[in-house]
């Protein structure tokens, strides 16, 4: 069957970077200008009630921009993965594209990306409960040395301290031993907006953005709710970052100079993580927060020709 070429691909954007770059807020404004509509690629902004320490855009901040893939997911419930995110948000572009709207995908989640956008799939792997139970046994620094040396690049992208998805990742590792990637056929041409800033400039936002969510016990709040709603200290656990931290600080493990600290420390190394996840993708045009009119004339220079403009 012959190829499409990109030209004759329904055309989107991403916006993606690390943490606290305003990826939210160029999305937005895209979206203003380009009469479209956002997708959310962010691993914890689709569940119910994890609003501040997911940086869950409020609807005062979307401007009356339709955003998809938020709160589609009880936490409590079931664990949201890349399959289920290129699946709902295949949905969410055909529904966006059939209203003559614009599809922005917008987030930090670099796996979540690419397994839209790209179309990377693996062949689905059965639970195997035997090298669960194996694998439990060991901590994340020995399980990150192992799902390094199966999968260098997957491992680019976990949380190290997060045992479930590590454990998940080497099971897939194990079973498909050296399967290839599927790679579905291409169905988008996208431009890719990156946004980043030097690296010091990056952690003052990330401790300001921090204090921001701490103020006045806020965060602090929203993790006593969850627990009150029925979310295990484990799942929160595996939540990662503030949702991590926090929990620590309600059971008394961390006392709260220490939460902030090990916490500020978390993120920081989780946007490095990002980063290299995103340094793969050449096709990337990269710019500094604040440089929105660059970005909507590359936006509309992409966009000639189209039904957007």
């Amino acid at each position: 069957m012959k190829r499409q070429s990109p030209k004759s691909l329904p055309k989107i954007l991403v916006v993606l970077g690390p943490t606290a770059t305003g990826k939210s807020d160029l999305a937005v404004a895209l979206a203003r200008k380009l009469n479209g509509e956002v997708i959310s690629a962010d691993s914890r902004q689709v569940y119910l009630g994890m609003d501040i320490g997911s940086g869950k855009i409020t609807e005062a901040e979307m401007q009356g921009v339709p955003h998809h893939l938020l709160d589609v997911a009880d936490p409590r419930r079931r664990i949201y993965n890349a399959d289920d995110f290129r699946r709902d948000g295949a949905q969410a572009i055909n529904d966006i594209l059939s209203r003559g709207k614009l599809p922005i995908i917008a987030g930090g989640t670099g796996f979540y990306i690419d397994a839209l956008v790209s179309g990377e799939t693996y062949p689905e792997v059965p639970p195997n409960q035997a090298l669960r139970d194996k694998l439990a046994k060991k901590n994340a620094e020995a399980l990150m040395k192992d799902i390094s040396r199966l999968d260098p690049r997957r491992a680019k992208a976990l949380d190290p301290l997060n045992k479930v998805r590590i454990i998940r990742a080497i099971e897939i590792a194990r079973a498909l031993g050296s399967v290839p990637r599927v790679k579905t056929k291409r169905l988008y041409d996208p431009l890719y907006i990156g946004l980043n800033l030097p690296v010091e400039s990056l952690r003052a936002r990330i401790h300001l953005r921090l204090m921001k969510r701490m103020l006045g016990g806020k965060m602090v709040r929203e993790v006593a709710r969850l627990r009150e709603r029925g979310m295990t200290w484990k799942r929160l656990f595996a939540l990662g970052l503030e949702y991590r931290y926090v929990s620590l600080f309600l059971r008394g493990t961390l006392e709260k100079p220490a939460m902030l600290d090990e916490l500020e420390s978390e993120i920081n190394q989780y946007a490095r993580r990002q980063m290299q996840w995103f340094k793969r993708n050449a096709s990337i045009t990269w710019f500094e927060p604040g440089q929105d009119a660059k970005v909507m004339r590359l936006a509309r220079t992409f966009l000639k020709g189209s039904k957007f403009l």
